[in-house]
Order: structure tokens, then C-alpha cells, then sequence
């Protein structure tokens, strides 16, 4: 979709889960944004179980600006419901942030005109301190890592959920309709014009993060093999070294019997060699294995996001 004269300028994309009564907050806090141009709130409720989609429902009847309320028909994960934000944003310039407010609507609208004035196709926030639990910041740093590794991600630049994004690339990465999104594995595959801009970062208001260990792992696991074939080569470097191990321990074994004479081996140093050797054999089976399902799931139409309900508020778009 592209950006018409009708359509509003700045569009601003929400995944809920679970919100509660941290929506109340959100909403107030985008109703007190004054901007010159026109802007929209895109809200994408991700198979919430506390009535959250209803609470948005009757909350946006009032809401100053248009609003987008989007139902996924369950939990799909926050890749994906950001995914379908995009794809219902009409605004030349989109943002996504979180519900929870650690991302004020103020610190979006200073991404927004940061990539208006770059030149870059999209901006990723950075955090002077995070103000995430140990646990989390843990699992971002390993991700950034990786994603160093595995895709590319230039030196120094950190991976955050809270970005800014031109209508240019939004068009690009909604393209793909794989089961497994991994939206910043979308992004440097999609362009090299990335830009930082370092933002505030506040504590939670209230409630817990969605993300589990559980969706952590899943999410790592889309890194891994949705967007890089990168632990294939690993296995296949593992191969080579295991198999040149067992070549020096076979030249060892014949040029010990040679020179010294057969000796009996210990049973312990025998099932600790085998082990090894099975345990590589079984991961890379796994390693082949999850690409092999993944393709099939692929191939099979596993949806990526199923929308329940969608519903529209319009309102006259003042400056």
C-alpha cells in the first residue's frame, strides 16, 4: 500500500498482549501528542486473553486521531502482529514501539524525524541504560551477537524492537509471508541504509514482559534457521574436525601397535571417543532436521498471522 494524499503522514504501530490496564495509559499518552502533521495509531492485539481487544474497541470510539484495531485469531508473537501493523499502516513514515510505555510516544516521534532528516530507510533506537530485567538484556545481547554473525548486522549497531521505518522498506519486507518472521533478519536483508539515534528508556509501568523463555528460545531458533544457513556450515566444520580427529587417533592406534605392540583399550576412553562422535552425528541430524521441517511447514501454508477482526475508527485528519 502506498501513501496517498488522504493517507496520514505518521503512522504509529502497537502489538498488545495482555495489555490490561497498562491500554488506558497508552491511549492517553498518544492523545496527548500535538504534531503538525496528519498520524494514525495502528493497534494489533496478538491473541490477548484478558479482553484486551475489547477494551481498545470501546476506548478508540472516542479516540482524536484514526485508529486501525487489528484481532489476530491467537498468539502469533510480536514479529509477526508487528508485521501485520505494517502491513495496515497507510503513513509514509511508521514507528513501532511497545505497549508498555518504556517507549514514550515522544521518544517515537523524535525517530520519526530523525529518519525524515538521515536519509536512511530506518532507524534503530539505542539505550543510554536499558531498563529491562537481567534476563532480557541477556537474551538481546546474545541476539546481537548472532545476528552479528549470522546476517551481517554492521559493527556496533544494536538490534532494538523500538524502530522507525520509510514506507520504501515497509513495502519490501511485508512481502514475505514465511511462518517464522524475524523482522530485523527482514531488514538487513532489505537494505544498508540504517541510522541510530539514542533515546530514553523508561521502567515499566506495571505488568510483566510477554516474552517467556520459551518465546525467547523460539525467537533465537528464527534467527538461526530462517535467515541464515550458517549452522550448516558450522555442522559441516564440526564434520571435517571430527573426522580428522579420528584419523590421528587411528594413525595413533596403528603406530602404537606397530612400535609397542596390541594393547588393550579402556572401556572408558572407548565409550567417551564414541559418545562424542554420536552426539555430533545427532546434532547435526537436528540441524538438518529443523530446516528440513521448517521447509515443509513453509511449503505447506503454515500461516504466519490470521486476523479475527478488523475494525476502523476515522476522524476528520486535522494539522
Amino acid at each position: 500500500m502506498t501513501a496517498t494524499d488522504a493517507a496520514p503522514e505518521l503512522s504509529f504501530v502497537v502489538p498488545l498482549y495482555n495489555t490490561g490496564e497498562g491500554l488506558r495509559p497508552l491511549l492517553d499518552a498518544f492523545r496527548a501528542l500535538s504534531l503538525p502533521e496528519k498520524w494514525e495509531l495502528v493497534l494489533v492485539d496478538d491473541g490477548s486473553t484478558d479482553g484486551t481487544f475489547a477494551k481498545a474497541a470501546q476506548m478508540m470510539a472516542d479516540f482524536p486521531m484514526p485508529v486501525t484495531l487489528v484481532e489476530l485469531a491467537r498468539n502469533f508473537g510480536e514479529h509477526a502482529a508487528v508485521l501485520e501493523g505494517y502491513r495496515r499502516a497507510r503513513g509514509e513514515w511508521v514507528v513501532n514501539l511497545d505497549d508498555d510505555l518504556q517507549n514514550p510516544p515522544g521518544e517515537a516521534v523524535r525517530l520519526l524525524r530523525h529518519l525524515r532528516e538521515s536519509g536512511a530507510e530506518v532507524v534503530y533506537s539505542r539505550y543510554l541504560e536499558k531498563q529491562h530485567p537481567w534476563a532480557r538484556n541477556v537474551a538481546s545481547w546474545l541476539a546481537n551477537r548472532c545476528a552479528g554473525f549470522l546476517l551481517g548486522k554492521p559493527r556496533g549497531l544494536y538490534l532494538s524492537s523500538f524502530r522507525a521505518l520509510r514506507r520504501s522498506l515497509i513495502d519490501r519486507i511485508v512481502l514475505y509471508r514465511g511462518p517464522y518472521p524475524y523482522i530485523d533478519g527482514l531488514i538487513l536483508g532489505a537494505t544498508n541504509r540504517i541510522a541510530t539515534l539514542e533515546v530514553d528508556h523508561v521502567e515499566r509501568r506495571g505488568g510483566q514482559s510477554g516474552y517467556t523463555p520459551r518465546k525467547l528460545v523460539r525467537l533465537a531458533m528464527n534467527l538461526l534457521f530462517d535467515f541464515s544457513i550458517m549452522p550448516l556450515r558450522l555442522a559441516s566444520v564440526l564434520g571435517c574436525l571430527l573426522c580428522g580427529l579420528g584419523v590421528v587417533v587411528l594413525a595413533e592406534v596403528v603406530l602404537e601397535t606397530v612400535l609397542v605392540g596390541q594393547r588393550q583399550l579402556g572401556w572408558g576412553s572407548l565409550m567417551g571417543a564414541l559418545a562424542v562422535f554420536s552426539g555430533a552425528q545427532l546434532l547435526m541430524l537436528g540441524l538438518i532436521g529443523e530446516y528440513v521441517g521448517r521447509a515443509f511447514m513453509t511449503v505447506s501454508g503454515k500461516p504466519q498471522s490470521l486476523v479475527r477482526t478488523l475494525m476502523t475508527h476515522e476522524q476528520p485528519l486535522s494539522a
